[in-house]
């Protein structure tokens, strides 16, 4: 399949189900406050629905990687989308907390097939510089999803109140099943070389010896925590600490996703000209750089959401610079076994999320330095794991 180019229509497909699991991290973030209000529990227990899903997409894809390189990314995806309706109906009826985290479980689950299997179908389809270019692509229109993301969940919450958000996200998956059944073809071309459960493992045997895959995972979650960190505090500090709603709190986190979809851009742009390492490189320093600026504008005044989304947009940026080619070179160090390279690549960088998100929501509660903290160490770490993937 290398080398053979895609049909505009292919990759919007590829892009909406990618999208899946961003949607389902992103739209209910400014319900939040009101779920909390609603279901009779505090701020950190809603929280909690977001580490849960973290969570299982970080289980979800140890399986669903090596299940697609036994099976075929087809039948692996289909079903994936199919668990995701499902826990989007349960979240949609939960009558409390717990049943809501049983749904975004389920859900989490089979929205991870997106984020992993679109990776490993394009590493199918291209070599690896050509796959960071392609990727980037895929990420920069699925970064759509998160940035208007709030914003939606923010006027169904103002509407409808909060099930509304997952009323939509149900509706969105069957349209994206329907979809994909309709325009996925079979891109495995080693699909059926394991027979066994053993031999499915031994990919991740195998990975598990190659310093490269490590260092551009570790790099990738490192960076992706940033975000995460970021994310699990914000819209606490804006809605509850700066007074503004969560229809302005989606306007102001849409510059997030601007920023990470500029980045998207430039990696799909110039990766090819200016190479991997440099991409990668220039992101975390733009990244690091979106945590002093933070931390200036913040330590003037903490009561403007602009101090903290500006330069977190920066942080985007560095994102979308980085993120392309460490998931490239991931999946690339054995392309016959890229479906569990990318799910143990998506797991480790989710996994960083579900442990930074509610850590930083435990802290925020009466200031936004722990959020701005977290990340700038995060970015720093990042640093020193990709020498790692370079040498």
């Amino acid at each position: 399949m290398q080398g053979r180019g895609m049909s505009r229509s292919f990759l919007i497909m590829l892009v909406t189900v990618a999208a899946i699991s961003p949607l389902g991290i992103n739209l209910y973030l400014p319900s939040m406050p009101g779920m909390a209000a609603s279901l009779g529990v505090d701020y950190a227990a809603v929280q909690v629905t977001l580490s849960v899903y973290l969570a299982a997409v970080a289980v979800g894809q140890l399986i669903i990687g090596p299940v697609s390189d036994r099976y075929g990314r087809r039948p692996a995806l289909l079903g994936g989308l199919v668990l995701f309706v499902i826990g989007s109906l349960i979240c949609l009826l939960a009558p409390n907390i717990a049943v809501l985290n049983v749904g975004r479980v389920i859900q989490a689950l089979g929205g991870c097939a997106g984020i992993s299997l679109s990776r490993a179908i394009v590493r199918d389809m291209y070599d690896r510089t050509q796959a960071a270019s392609m990727i980037a692509y895929v990420t920069m229109g699925m970064a759509v999803a998160p940035m208007i993301a709030p914003t939606i969940g923010g006027v169904l919450e103002a509407m409808h109140g909060w099930r509304a958000s997952f009323a939509f996200l149900m509706l969105f998956g069957v349209g994206t099943l329907v979809a994909t059944y309709r325009m996925l073809h079979e891109t495995n071309p080693w699909r059926g070389a394991a027979s066994g459960p053993r031999q499915l493992l031994q990919g991740y045997r195998q990975l598990l010896g190659m310093p490269a895959f490590w260092g551009f995972a570790f790099t990738a979650a490192l960076t992706s925590a940033a975000f995460f960190a970021f994310v699990g505090g914000a819209a606490y500090v804006t809605i509850e600490l700066m007074g503004r709603s969560p229809v302005q709190y989606g306007l102001y986190f849409g510059l997030v996703s601007v920023g990470y979809i500029a980045g998207n851009f430039c990696s799909g742009r110039f990766v090819s000209k200016l190479g991997p390492q440099r991409m990668i490189r220039l992101g975390i320093l733009l990244s690091g750089s979106s945590v002093v600026l933070m931390a200036a504008l913040y330590g003037l005044d903490d009561m403007q959401p602009a101090f903290i989304f500006v330069p977190t947009m920066l942080l985007g940026v560095g994102n979308g610079l980085v993120l392309p080619s460490c998931v490239a070179g991931a999946v690339s160090v054995k392309p016959e076994v890229a479906g569990a390279a990318s799910g143990l690549a998506g797991s480790i960088q989710i996994g960083f999320g579900a442990i930074v998100a509610p850590l930083v929501g435990a802290l925020v509660a009466t200031s936004a330095w722990p959020m701005i903290l977290i990340t700038g160490a995060c970015i720093l770490l990042s640093t020193l794991s990709i020498r790692l993937a370079l040498k």
